[in-house]
């Protein structure tokens, strides 16, 4: 047998509870209960059973691009109204990868600067 992945770590060194309140809003998934302003970890589930997000203080900034990182694709809306949604929570667009054919996709940083993708989705 093999693992499954029940974690995803996020480092930061600014209040774990913004950090994880921006990603909240990006997924549409609440905070756990308990969580609160403060607290050195925040935490979201994924009701479907997919990975935790965890987002805990660490001293150190970051100093290096990501070498693993979340890929978005939008439900529901185009890459483009997605990008324009979280850069208004917070995001910052990093590279335009979008191909000549429509492909491709954006990179971003959330408010830590942590870099993750947002792909075309199926309305383009």
């Amino acid at each position: 047998m093999y693992p499954s992945i029940r974690t995803i770590t996020f480092d930061c060194t600014g209040d774990p509870y913004d950090l994880g309140l921006f990603w909240s809003r990006v997924l549409g998934r609440p905070l756990a209960d308990d969580d609160k302003p403060g607290d050195p970890e925040a935490i979201i589930k994924d009701p479907a059973g997919g990975p935790t997000l965890l987002f805990v203080r660490v001293p150190e900034g970051k100093t290096a691009k990501n070498r693993i990182h979340l890929d978005l694709q939008p439900e529901g809306r185009t890459r483009d109204e997605e990008v324009q949604r979280v850069r208004a929570l917070g995001a910052r667009v990093i590279a335009d990868r979008t191909r000549p054919d429509g492909g491709g996709w954006l990179v971003l940083a959330d408010p830590e600067g942590n870099e993750f993708c947002v792909e075309r989705g199926e309305l383009g």
